[in-house]
């Protein structure tokens, strides 16, 4: 097997209209298919960055809080590769979105933080 990349990355949304908004109007994800599943009272939605990234964000009934605290096993958060991390965050907070403060990863000295979607997944962005 030669896995060639990431396809996708799959999210799962309590309130899909506000999910909605905040990937494609504050995230900037482009709308690539939009598709309401009557079989299970639910909406996938296809996003596309520029770059070709793609999230699928779906809605359920009812879906279970995700684990936060502690950590549990599993991912952990998605990460976002920008330009300008202090634009970036600048950008996020005009949003009124929370940032934490910016740190340094000590491995790379580049330069990171973090931030939180409507369901409080958490959100890297990451300086290239």
């Amino acid at each position: 097997m030669k896995i060639t990349g990431i396809h996708h990355v799959a999210i799962i949304c309590s309130d899909y209209e506000a999910s909605k908004r905040f990937y494609v109007e504050i995230l900037r994800c482009s709308i690539v298919k939009e598709t309401f599943r009557n079989q299970r009272n639910s909406y996938k939605l296809d996003l596309q960055f520029v770059n070709g990234d793609a999230i699928e964000l779906f809605s359920f009934p009812h879906p279970p809080a995700r684990v936060n605290n502690p950590e549990a096993c599993g991912l952990r958060h998605l990460a976002f590769a920008v330009e300008d991390i202090k634009q970036s965050v600048a950008y996020l907070k005009f949003h009124n979105i929370d940032v934490e403060e910016i740190r340094i990863d000590e491995i790379t000295g580049k330069q990171f933080t973090f931030f939180r979607d409507p369901d409080n997944l958490p959100l890297e962005i990451y300086e290239i």
